[in-house]
C-alpha cells in the first residue's frame, strides 16, 4: 500500500474514533441535561470531514476492491510512464502522479493551479492526445486568374501538326472606261498562306507511392484539375503576349496590329478610347470587344467624355438586355494585359473572332509513369497539351498605347 493511501486510511480511522468519542460524550451530556455548544460544533466539523473521506473512499473502491489492487494499479501506471519510450519526461511524470494522487484524495475542485495544468489538453502528453482536432477533407485554394482570350476568339480543332489557311494579301482596283474604251488587265490581286503550328506545353509532377496510398485526398484527380488550370493560365498569357517562338503569338506582339495613343503620357482618356474604337472598320467595331485587366477597368470606370457622360455603363444582363459596356461595347478582363502606365498597351479592341485564331491539337494528355522513378518510390505524372494561336487578320484588332 502506498504511503499516501496509508495516511488516508489512518486519518479516516482517527477522525472516526474522535467522532465516536465526541458523540458518546454528547449522549452522556443529554442524559445529564447538560448543553455543550462547543461539543456540538466539534461533532459537526467531524461529520463534514468524514463525508469528505466517504467520497474519496467511493472513488477508490470503484476502481479496486482492495488496497493491494490499488497499489498494483498505481505501480503499473508509474512503470509505464517511466519507460524510455513513453513520451513523458521525469518532471511530467512527477507532476502527473502528484496530480493524480491529489485528485484521488481531494477531487477536481481540490487541485492546485499547477495540478490542474498537468491534466489539460494544452500538453499532448498529459491529455492533449485524447482531444484530437477535426480534420476537414477540403483543400483551400486561391483563385488562379486566367486571361479568357479563348472565349472571344475563333477556335478550331485539328488532327495535324498545324493548319494552313489561304489569305488574300492584295486587291486590284476597278477602273472606269468608256463604251468603246480599251480595257487592260487590273492587277494586284494576291493571296498568301497563314500557317498556325500546334505548340506543346507540359507539366511534370512526381508523387510518392506512399502518398498516393495514404493521403485522404484523391491526388490523381487533384493533379488533373491542377494540370487543366495551369495549362489554361499558360495559354492565356501566350495569347496576349506570346513571342511565337515555341508558343502562340500574342495579340500585343504582332507587328501588324495597329495602335493609337491615349492622349496622355501615362494615363487613359475618354477621348483616347473613342479614338481607339473608331480606328478600325465599322464591321469590325460592330462585333468589337475591349480587352483589359481589372486595374485598368477600374480606371476606365472613372472616365467621362466631353458631355460629362461616363464611358462605362452598367447594363441589365439579368433582364435580357446588354451587359456592362464601355462606349457601348462589351469587354473581357484579361489578367495578362499590362497596367496603365507610360508606353504600355493596357487596352486592345477589335473583332477577335475574325482577327485571332486558336488551334487545338491535343486538349490534354496525362501519362502515368510508375517505372522510371520506381527506384526512389515515386510515380511520375507527365501532362501534355498542344495548342497554337496567332493573329490572322490584323486589321480587325487595334491596341492603345499610353502616350501623348
Amino acid at each position: 500500500m502506498s504511503e499516501d493511501v496509508k495516511t488516508l486510511v489512518s486519518d479516516m480511522g482517527a477522525a472516526f474514533e474522535e467522532f465516536k468519542k465526541s458523540y458518546d460524550q454528547k449522549l452522556d451530556n443529554l442524559e445529564k441535561g447538560v448543553q455543550d455548544t462547543t461539543l456540538d460544533g466539534k461533532i459537526a466539523d467531524l461529520e463534514k470531514k468524514l463525508d469528505g473521506f466517504e467520497d474519496i473512499s467511493k472513488r477508490i473502491t470503484a476502481s479496486a476492491t482492495t488496497q493491494d489492487q490499488i497499489k498494483e494499479q498505481i505501480d503499473r501506471m508509474e512503470t509505464v510512464m517511466r519507460r524510455p519510450n513513453s513520451g513523458f519526461d521525469s518532471q511530467q511524470i512527477d507532476s502527473g502522479l502528484k496530480a493524480f494522487d491529489s485528485w484521488c484524495r481531494k477531487g477536481m475542485e481540490g487541485l492546485s493551479a499547477d495540478e490542474r495544468k498537468a491534466l489539460t489538453v494544452s500538453n499532448d502528453t498529459t491529455g492533449g492526445y485524447l482531444a484530437p482536432p477535426e480534420y476537414v477533407r477540403e483543400l483551400i485554394k486561391g483563385i488562379t486568374e486566367i486571361s479568357p482570350i479563348r472565349s472571344i476568339s475563333r477556335v478550331r480543332q485539328t488532327g495535324q501538326r498545324s493548319i494552313q489557311i489561304p489569305k488574300r494579301t492584295g486587291q486590284f482596283a476597278a477602273q472606269w472606261t468608256s463604251e468603246t474604251g480599251t480595257r487592260t488587265e487590273t492587277t494586284g490581286w494576291q493571296v498568301g498562306l497563314e500557317e498556325i503550328p500546334a505548340h506543346e506545353m507540359y507539366a511534370l509532377v512526381d508523387i510518392s507511392e506512399q502518398d498516393l496510398e495514404d493521403t485522404v485526398f484523391n491526388l490523381e484527380a487533384e493533379m488533373q484539375g491542377e494540370f487543366t488550370e495551369q495549362f489554361a493560365l499558360a495559354e492565356g498569357t501566350s495569347f496576349v503576349s506570346g513571342n511565337a517562338v515555341g508558343k502562340p503569338e500574342g495579340i500585343l506582339t504582332n507587328a501588324s496590329v495597329g495602335e493609337t495613343n491615349s492622349g496622355s503620357a501615362a494615363l487613359l482618356t475618354a477621348d483616347g478610347l473613342i479614338t481607339l474604337v473608331h480606328s478600325i472598320k465599322s464591321n469590325y467595331a460592330k462585333n468589337g470587344n475591349f480587352i483589359l485587366n481589372r486595374s485598368t477597368l477600374g480606371a476606365v470606370r472613372k472616365l467621362k467624355d466631353a458631355a460629362g457622360q461616363y464611358v462605362f455603363q452598367a447594363g441589365m444582363s439579368l433582364t435580357g438586355g446588354m451587359g456592362n459596356t464601355i462606349l457601348g461595347h462589351g469587354y473581357v478582363e484579361a489578367v495578362d494585359m499590362p497596367n496603365v502606365g507610360a508606353n504600355n498597351y493596357p487596352v486592345a479592341f477589335g473583332d477577335f473572332r475574325r482577327g485571332y485564331l486558336i488551334v487545338d491539337r491535343i486538349a490534354m494528355s496525362v501519362l502515368r509513369d510508375p517505372f522510371t522513378q520506381a527506384t526512389v518510390g515515386n510515380v511520375r505524372y507527365i501532362a501534355r497539351r498542344r495548342v497554337g494561336g496567332q493573329v490572322i487578320l490584323a486589321e480587325a484588332i487595334v491596341k492603345q498605347k499610353c502616350s501623348a
